[in-house]
């Protein structure tokens, strides 16, 4: 299947079939989402330097693949993404069938030579290599912009007329418009059916032109044949062996230098290219697979089986009185587990995790006093929720967010109060934390503070 036009001809070797030619169109087709994938990550982390190089990537891409196509169309004859299938673009002989097959099996060298692009024909090929994906990616971005108002709206749609007195930037966007909403439906269907007549015309060894562009350009693509593998092979290694270039008096060959990057770093790092991209692409679609798959979760829920967690330690607390216990009788056990348990408060603080202190809270209502708020202990006036979905009144939970509540501020210069964690000592700062900023009942932080609250419509 992949050596299908082989098969037929039985006498041209080095044209290629069209499936390769598809398959070399699909992985150019996944470099552009892949880089904006990356830049996008990158932007979320450092928006101040990239933010204006992702909205301009079209054009950076563009610029960017200019320079690469443009080396490998005049080093390798052929495209970045055609050099990994070993495919190479070539003139077309202006002569009865176009082909020379027994030059091509006797002097391959010289055929070659013949048929490799000259300067002017690398520009025409970069104009359709480059130039044209992108004038078709701005279009079609910006019908998807203009062409969907028209078509809800309908023709009561006049929002982009043409006011009298127009400047003539103004009839040039007009008239953009117009050609976006009327012509280019008809211009892009006009695109894709010649595309899709020339692939046939190909397959079935009717045309040496697979695209309707390559006909403009009177180029076409082939395999690499025995003598381009050794050109190319004798260009690289003469140009490792060179010495390098020599620095004018007073000037080293450091790598800023102009003249050594144009010489030496710039083709190596063009070249490179060739291993770092594909490798990217190939991390990219293994990652989409891993986190798209169940064989992720399951690797993991294995490794996190066999792992025992102790369970945690609150420094200062746990230990209180453990000694003392231990060397009392039983007897005297028995005595103070009943004054204990009447001292024992009904519901255990909360614990910081950073400050290992106690949070002051609240006790929850329960279903019959559900009306009232936690704090004033009254019906809920004007009901406001906070992050953890209990209900408190507004002005209660906008004071005990803000830390200066009455009960917070009595608390913690010493009174017990209604909370019933300790009787009437002195002051509590250091040792207890007030609940400033956070939710009354559970203890946990409020994200924003009094500007997370939420006040409830009944």
């Amino acid at each position: 299947m992949e050596y299908m036009s082989t098969i037929e001809n039985g006498i041209d070797d080095l044209k290629p079939s069209l499936f390769e030619l598809l398959s070399e169109q699909q992985l150019a087709s996944l470099i552009p989402p892949s880089l904006r994938y990356l830049l996008a990550v990158a932007t979320h982390r450092r928006p101040r330097y990239l933010l204006r190089i992702l909205n301009s990537f079209d054009e950076i891409y563009a610029l960017l693949m200019l320079l690469v196509e443009r080396h490998f169309l005049t080093t390798h004859g052929g495209g970045f993404t055609k050099n990994f299938y070993g495919l190479k673009r070539e003139r077309v002989l202006r002569i009865k069938g176009g082909e020379i097959p027994r030059a091509q099996l006797g002097a391959a060298g010289i055929v070659r030579e013949t048929l490799r692009l000259r300067k002017g024909d690398v520009w025409k090929n970069l104009a359709v290599m480059v130039g044209m994906p992108y004038l078709k990616r701005k279009l079609d971005e910006s019908y998807d912009i203009h062409a969907p108002q028209a078509t809800l709206l309908g023709p009561s749609y006049n929002r982009d007329a043409l006011p009298a007195g127009a400047s003539i930037k103004q009839r040039l966007i007009y008239y953009y418009k117009w050609f976006l909403r009327n012509i280019y439906p008809n211009v892009n269907a006009a695109y894709y059916f010649s595309l899709l007549a020339f692939n046939l015309a190909y397959l079935f060894d009717n045309s040496k032109y697979h695209s309707p562009f390559l006909w403009l350009v009177s180029t076409r693509m082939r395999r690499m044949g025995e003598a381009d593998h050794r050109a190319i092979a004798l260009a690289s290694q003469s140009a490792s062996q060179g010495a390098a270039p020599r620095a004018r008096p007073g000037q080293g060959n450091s790598i800023l230098n102009p003249r050594t990057f144009g010489t030496t770093v710039y083709p190596r790092l063009l070249s490179s290219l060739r291993v770092v991209l594909p490798a990217s692409i190939f991390a990219l679609k293994f990652l989409e697979w891993w986190h798209a798959s169940d064989f992720a979760r399951q690797l993991s829920r294995k490794a996190a089986e066999g792992l025992e967690l102790p369970p945690p330690i609150v420094s200062g607390l746990s230990s209180l009185g453990t000694n003392n216990k231990a060397k009392a009788s039983p007897k005297a056990e028995k005595s103070s587990s009943s004054k204990e348990a009447a001292k024992e408060p009904k519901h255990k603080p909360p614990i910081d995790s950073k400050t290992f202190l106690p949070i002051l809270t609240v006790p929850a209502t329960t279903p019959s006093t559900s009306h009232l708020c936690p704090i004033c202990l009254n019906p809920i006036e004007t009901a406001t929720a906070v992050q953890t979905g209990i209900v408190y009144c507004y002005t209660c939970i906008y004071k005990w967010v803000d830390g200066s509540h009455d009960r917070q501020l009595a608390f913690m210069e010493g009174g017990g109060g209604e909370e019933a964690w300790a009787e009437e000592e002195g002051s509590r700062v250091g040792g207890w934390e007030s609940g400033k900023g956070r939710c009354a009942v559970t203890g946990r932080r409020v994200l924003g503070g009094t500007d997370g609250l939420r006040r409830i419509m009944v």
